[in-house]
């Protein structure tokens, strides 16, 4: 079966890699096309996949090939993965000063940074959608393309229900919950809702009994979840739920401007930094391309969100080594290509699975993966205080896309005035103008 990357040339393919050649079941993914606009990116993940398919002889990795013709990559592919990056880290950096510039939060996700990166990535995404419809009508595709939630439900609009978007950060948490209590987390019903990087684990279901009160109460079990010690023992235990960690920007939005102002520079210059010396790096010894690639990968992973944390809290082993996106997106294919019935959190089409939002737009919430798809799953209706910013934040996403398709930039102030972290209609007209320029 064929599985075709979008955005082949991006730094985490390698781990994408690594999950297939580890998987050797059948009916299995045995071809890989890797799409980029950057043939000297592609060349260096292909150096590094390369090498990890030579440290494992024994195992009969997929057959990779390169290309930068959209057409001939996506021909004949099963699944299609979307991890593309509209202009690049430059980009990102660039979202993240403008806002900063303008006294809002500068994040590639959430606030008005995500939505500067999908007003430019939507209408990329829009076309690769219309490219797989007439070329490929029956492949599956896996959203990893950020921000996720909008960006899959404007590849929805094309491609409807084959388009699921995944996230490895509610998996995580409730990876890190699960081991505070000492269960195994696929031996729990994990009761988490929202939308992407906007969600909240609820409860902790284990032999029919919600194991999440219990930890709630007790600090030394929270000591243990990144998230706890991000947001506060006290605070988790007032909301009664462990909210995802980019909750963060909306619960401490002053202290979360305030310290990505004062560091010494933005996450995103700090990848754009680190990824241009990795690459350079390659391209000047290819021999050591893995090497180079795992050194930039820890130095990445430990310095995940490190400006919100407490410089004395350093991640555990468990966080860093945990499997990410590329095992949800692997879960997700098996599921499909062998009829493996599981659960899992997936960015889906809402229908009737979350009270109180559109029957169209796109949530995250836990799904039931069968055959050719996902099926949402009905949730607790939030609380007032989580359905009023759910819902405000969605019409947000909706409006980006909404200008990003029409070409309308009115609707993108409207979209930055009525974000919560944004607060200012005067200040949501310098964004859209200043963003407008940047991506012209």
């Amino acid at each position: 079966m064929k599985l075709t990357i979008i955005g082949g040339g991006g730094f985490r393919v390698p781990l994408i890699y690594h999950a297939l050649l580890m998987d050797e079941r059948e009916p299995r993914i045995d071809d890989v096309t890797l799409y980029d606009v950057d043939r000297d990116r592609l060349a260096a993940i292909k150096a590094v996949v390369d090498q990890q398919q030579a440290e494992a002889p024994e195992r009969d990795g997929p057959r990779v090939t390169l290309s930068t013709d959209l057409h001939e990559a996506i021909g004949g592919a099963d699944f299609i993965f979307s991890a593309m990056r509209v202009d690049g880290l430059r980009g990102r950096a660039s979202d993240e000063h403008i806002a900063l510039e303008c006294g809002v939060l500068g994040q590639e996700t959430t606030g008005p940074g995500g939505l500067a990166y999908g007003w430019r990535t939507v209408p990329v995404a829009l076309r690769l959608a219309e490219a797989i419809a007439a070329d490929v009508p029956g492949a599956q595709v896996i959203n990893f393309t950020n921000p996720a939630g909008m960006i899959t439900e404007a590849m929805q609009s094309v491609l409807g229900d084959r388009v699921v978007g995944i996230c490895d950060s509610p998996v995580a948490l409730i990876r890190r919950a699960a081991r505070a209590v000492g269960v195994d987390p696929h031996e729990t019903i994990a009761g988490y809702a929202g939308l992407n990087h906007l969600g909240w684990l609820r409860s902790l279901e284990h032999d029919g009994t919600d194991l999440l009160p219990g930890l709630l109460a007790d600090n030394g079990r929270l000591a243990h979840i990144e998230e706890a010690r991000l947001f506060g023992y006290d605070w988790v235990r007032l909301l009664g739920a462990l909210p995802n960690e980019y909750l963060y920007y909306y619960y401490f939005a002053r202290e979360a401007v305030g310290s990505v102002r004062s560091a010494e520079q933005t996450r995103g210059d700090f990848l754009l930094q680190q990824q241009t010396q990795f690459y350079d790096a390659v391209a000047r010894d290819p021999e050591h391309a893995l090497e180079a690639w795992r050194q930039s990968r820890r130095e990445r992973e430990t310095t995940y969100l490190a400006e919100l944390r407490n410089p004395d809290d350093e991640r555990e082993y468990e966080d860093i080594a945990g499997g990410g996106y590329e095992d949800v997106a692997l879960e997700y294919m098996a599921a499909v290509m062998r009829g493996e019935a599981t659960r899992m959190i997936l960015n889906v089409r809402n229908g009737h699975a979350l009270p109180g939002l559109p029957e169209d737009a796109v949530v995250e919430v836990p799904c039931h993966i069968a055959g050719q798809g996902a099926e949402p799953l009905a949730v607790a209706p939030l609380e007032g205080h989580q359905l009023g910013l759910v819902q405000q934040v969605k019409a947000v996403d909706q409006l980006t896309i909404s200008a990003a398709r029409d070409g309308d930039p009115e609707n993108m102030v409207k979209a930055f005035a009525l974000h919560p972290l944004v607060g200012s209609v005067s200040a949501a007209r310098r964004l859209a103008k200043s963003y407008r320029i940047l991506n012209r």
